[in-house]
């Protein structure tokens, strides 16, 4: 069977026949040829100071992303997979210059040698780690800054008026919710969906650690109020989901150097109520104390690294039992979040990356003919519409989309388990079928005839509305296709699918 992909490639090359002739037509399609080719494209995207280059960083697990106020920031800066470091600089002109790869105390300076940020069309960081092999992480300027061209940077390159987006898919950073966010987020459903009317964005609490004013139990503060926003529906139509993060700790987490746990073992060997007082505030955990083996100078690198929150919590692992740097590194990154992040992403944008790249290359297509028609395209048109509405995946993405919105409500209250049937938590068959990932392969497969035979049932019973039956058929193909996925490991026994008369 042909893959999405392929069928995607073989649209592109066929306008490529008919607009050989039109430079820009040409050069429309042989950019989504390419991107085809490549990795899946996720834009980091939020309002300044939102943690955008931090949580790069804590991805990627060096410090390559600047995390200041320098004229990098101002720029679209992509990070891919490369043999060896290399920088470059890509001008609105078309010229494409090499950049000096240089560090300053362990961090990666980008050096646009002196070019104005209005002069870039984008930053390009080739870097050799394996967190980059399948996903290609776009950082973009903040969103409603003060600089008025700094954020239509990323407008332009995020939800271009006529074109699809540059980026397949979006995790979106916020420390509270505003209208802004919300406006953001519509944006770029509008400009990615098109006809699929998808949902390809994450929303991300940022700096959770900060809303309990760095209290130990500061990220349960950040998981009640995501709590909060998914009972309320306040993104729901507009992300996949909603996850709290500490972002600084994250990226401290990931680049944890040995002399940084040695110098927070020391302070944590401190008496319970000597820390507890250093921990107070940031002012008296800097104050010259000539009874801490730790210099001020090392606690003011620590608080930069790990934040108050950061040292606190570090100091009460390293109490609890975690004697060395690995551990500590392990406890930290999964208590700031970054692991349940990770772990959506995955399911979410990497699991689906054929389709969403191949939606990318549709929505291109479809848009060059509506903008610059031309005769001999009416086959074109024809394929593309056939694909859109005939491949499951992007009939699932399409009913998520209507799920989320309340455009489509199923039988019996019955939403929130066709979502997860569907792939709204990850498209592997626990994850659709709500089990644990533990779970013995016979219990999936009782799961996922149980629930093929609701489907069906509620597919082709009469008083189902005809648009309601069409959108539980989609679940019931995707029963079908988690039924084959376990078969296809050669672990269960083939069974009789159910087969229902309408009557």
């Amino acid at each position: 069977m042909t893959s999405v992909l392929d069928q995607a490639s073989d649209l592109v090359r066929q306008a490529l026949d008919i607009y050989e002739d039109d430079p820009i037509g040409r050069d429309l399609l042989q950019g989504l040829h390419s991107r085809l080719e490549e990795p899946l494209r996720v834009a980091v995207a939020g309002m300044i100071k939102a943690g955008k280059s931090t949580l790069i960083n804590a991805i990627i697990g060096e410090e390559i992303a600047p995390t200041d106020a320098g004229e990098s920031t101002r720029i679209v800066t992509w990070y891919r997979f490369g043999a060896t470091p290399r920088i470059t600089v890509h001008l609105h002109d078309g010229a494409i210059d090499a950049l000096p790869v240089r560090r300053v105390g362990g961090r990666l300076v980008l050096d646009t040698g002196g070019r104005h940020a209005a002069d870039i069309a984008r930053l390009v960081v080739d870097w050799p780690s394996r967190q980059l092999r399948d996903i290609t992480i776009i950082d973009t300027p903040g969103i409603a800054s003060l600089s008025e061209d700094v954020s239509q940077r990323s407008l332009t390159f995020l939800t271009p008026v006529d074109a699809p987006s540059e980026a397949d898919a979006i995790v979106y950073m916020m420390r509270h919710l505003h209208a802004s966010d919300l406006n953001f987020l519509e944006a770029f459903k509008d400009s990615t969906a098109g006809r699929s009317a998808t949902i390809n964005a994450l929303a991300v609490l940022s700096r959770a650690d900060e809303i309990g004013s760095g209290r130990i139990d500061s990220l349960l503060s950040a998981g009640n109020i995501a709590d909060r926003y998914r009972r309320e529906g306040v993104v729901q139509k507009l992300a996949l989901e909603i996850l709290p993060l500490a972002g600084l700790l994250a990226q401290s987490s990931r680049t944890l150097r040995q002399s940084e746990f040695s110098a927070l073992q020391s302070l944590s060997s401190l008496e319970r109520p000597e820390l507890e007082r250093l921990l107070l505030s940031a002012d008296r955990f800097l104050r010259p104390d000539p009874r801490l083996a730790v210099s001020p100078e090392i606690r003011a690198e620590l608080l930069n690294r790990f934040g108050l929150f950061g040292v606190r919590l570090a100091s009460a692992l390293i109490r609890a039992g975690c004697s060395d740097a690995s551990t500590l590194a392990r406890q930290l990154t999964r208590r700031s979040g970054l692991d349940e992040l990770l772990a959506v992403v995955s399911a979410q944008f990497q699991a689906r990356a054929d389709h969403l790249k191949a939606r990318s290359a549709l929505l291109g297509i479809g848009t060059l003919l509506r903008q610059r028609p031309r005769a001999g395209t009416s086959a074109i048109t024809s394929s593309l519409e056939r694909l859109e509405a005939s491949d499951h995946e992007f009939r699932e993405l399409r009913l998520l989309a209507d799920l989320r919105s309340q455009a489509v409500v199923m039988p019996n209250g019955l939403n929130a388990e066709a979502e997860a049937l569907i792939g709204g938590h990850g498209v592997g068959p626990s994850a659709r079928l709500g089990a644990p990932d533990d779970a013995q392969p016979e219990v999936l497969l009782d799961t996922a005839m149980g629930h093929l035979r609701r489907w069906r049932s509620l597919a082709q019973n009469p008083l189902t509305y005809r648009e309601t039956a069409e959108a539980c058929q989609v679940v019931v193909r995707s029963c079908e296709a988690v039924l084959h996925s376990l078969r296809s490991q050669e672990l269960l026994p083939a069974r009789k699918l159910p087969v229902y008369d309408r009557e």
